[in-house]
């Protein structure tokens, strides 16, 4: 039978602006990884493997990026999963530690990003990690002057507008709302609270969208220890460590494709099915959820991440964030940290930005942006070509 495993210890850096800081990626790495270690009171020399993710380094990056912490000689896999990729580290950890193979695994993910990391082209090869994707796209919507992702989720964002009504405004609200939870966030890319207005005004990216409704390019790094029920208990974690009640990770299938929706082929049947799995796991429902952390890459996919995830209904997730469900005094707080549009999106460090949030989050230690009685989490990580993966979180002793 599979053990339990828990979350002993977490650490990010902030996030930034690409080429903002004078450092590199194992500079970034040393600086989350230590964090991490400090806050469940370890030293490296106590973690059994580590999983490292990211998207934009070469192969063996992980093992580049460890030699900073420490040369201790441990199983280092390297990871990449696109956007998804962090969560999917933390994963392999989970597993190892429930499986008895460990007592101690390391997650860790970074990106060190350059101003043309996300560009895209129109000028592809034919086989691309994508190109199912782009065969549903291009022939319908055609081949626009913006980043390729902004074509995916804008035409996405369109669909959903003329199939169920949804109202540019409705899609704004989600940026005017995590900007605003970011403003609490020291942590976070952007601290600035927008309007509406400033919102829509912002420059035009794709479709309904601006670029205040849009990811940025970031730089930073995020880590968590993920540790057995023996080793929480042998050094007094109970306290602080965060149980991983459920997770899944699933990919593409048909449903991505075979009818035409951008809706489905930007992830809406991914995140269907890897949040039932994951609360199916956990034994809990999405009305007892307290505080999310969703993909937000770009407002609609929060919008549409409500509808998979079971927050509403399909079409209703514009009436939902417009009634205020998902901010403080709401239902759930989705995106206390401001999410990726305003925290930042390091593609492989944002699902453990995540994780470190929540855990904050479920021991009480998320200062201003704190989520009150806080005692079941859930994060959504989503990569384009496609994973998702959904985590189920219980804080400490529940």
């Amino acid at each position: 039978m599979a053990g339990r495993a828990f979350v002993a210890g977490v650490g990010m850096t902030k996030f930034e602006k690409v080429s903002t800081r004078d450092w590199h990626y194992p500079d970034m790495v040393r600086e989350a990884v230590g964090i991490a270690l400090a806050d469940a009171g370890v030293a490296y020399d106590a973690v059994q493997r580590a999983a490292v993710g990211y998207v934009f380094q070469p192969s063996a990056a992980g093992q580049r990026a460890l030699y900073e912490v420490g040369l201790t000689g441990i199983p280092v896999v390297n990871v990449n999963n696109n956007c998804a990729t962090g969560s999917t580290a933390l994963m392999l950890a989970r597993e190892w530690v429930e499986s008895g193979l460990v007592d101690v695994a390391l997650a860790v993910g970074f990106e060190q990003m350059t101003k043309g990391s996300m560009s895209g082209s129109g000028d592809l090869p034919a086989v691309t990690t994508i190109d199912r994707h782009l065969g549903v796209m291009v022939p319908k919507h055609g081949w626009a002057d913006a980043p390729m992702t902004a074509q995916f989720f804008g035409n996405a964002a369109l669909e959903h507008m003329e199939r169920y009504g949804t109202t540019a405004e409705q899609l704004g609200m989600v940026a005017v709302k995590n900007h605003e939870h970011s403003t609490r966030n020291p942590y976070a890319q952007f601290q600035d609270a927008y309007t509406l207005e400033r919102v829509l005004a912002d420059k035009p990216v794709h479709g309904p969208l601006t670029r205040s409704q849009c990811s940025p390019m970031s730089d930073g790094s995020a880590a968590a220890l993920v540790v057995s029920e023996r080793f929480v208990r042998e050094h007094g974690l109970e306290d602080r460590a965060v149980e991983i009640l459920g997770q899944a990770l699933v990919t593409d299938t048909g449903a991505a494709f075979d009818t035409g929706s951008m809706i489905d082929v930007v992830g809406t049947p991914m995140t269907r099915a890897a949040g039932r799995q994951a609360l199916e796991t956990a034994g809990i429902g999405i009305d007892e959820i307290d505080v999310i952390e969703l993909h937000d890459c770009f407002s609609v996919n929060e919008l549409l991440t409500y509808e998979g995830l079971g927050l509403c209904g399909e079409g209703e997730s514009g009436h939902l964030v417009e009634s205020g469900a998902t901010t403080y005094g709401g239902k759930w707080v989705v995106n206390p940290s401001g999410g990726l549009i305003s925290k930042g999106h390091p593609l492989g460090a944002t699902g453990l930005a995540q994780c470190t949030e929540l855990t904050w989050q479920l021991r009480g230690d998320a200062g201003e942006r704190q989520v009150e009685g806080a005692r079941l989490a859930l994060a959504h990580n989503l990569g384009l070509g496609g994973a998702c993966v959904v985590t189920v979180y219980g804080a400490p002793g529940r």
